[in-house]
């Protein structure tokens, strides 16, 4: 079985890589030049993951999306909506009322990345007890 490291130094020149599966894959979200490593950013940072995941539950209001992402600024959840809807992943309609009411929901591949990382999010919080025990040992030996 390949390492990770091996995968890496295999694939650093951008060319396609083989799947699992046996299928080619035309990106390589570790080469730096890849345009999958942007859209990987969107996805896994603060902001992009904890958006993606709320709106997994329907369609917002920007603000109801922000009350329900606390801690997001106005400015962040803004540039997130308008990456994530670059990236195919949130859909916008702006609806011709006075005020005018934007919505935000998820597009299907939306939807299948933020239910992906539900996944990810229920398993780092069904294992926070033993990720703050970690942290204690740990910071117990920096401590001496």
């Amino acid at each position: 079985m390949e390492t990770f490291a091996q995968t890496v130094e295999r694939t650093e020149g951008g060319g396609s890589t083989a799947r699992a599966d046996g299928e080619d894959q035309a990106y390589n979200v570790f080469a730096k030049s890849c345009p999958s490593r942007g859209t990987l950013e969107h996805v896994t940072g603060r902001w992009g993951a904890l958006t993606l995941g709320a709106l997994h539950d329907g369609s917002f209001r920007f603000n109801e999306l922000r009350r329900r992402v606390d801690g997001v600024s106005e400015k962040m959840l803004s540039q997130t909506l308008q990456a994530l809807e670059r990236d195919g992943l949130v859909h916008r309609e702006a609806q011709p009322t006075n005020p005018p009411r934007v919505d935000y929901r998820l597009t299907p591949l939306g939807r299948e990345v933020s239910g992906r990382l539900l996944t990810l999010i229920n398993f780092v919080e069904g294992h926070m007890d033993d990720v703050l025990e970690a942290r204690e040992r740990y910071d117990e030996t920096r401590e001496r």
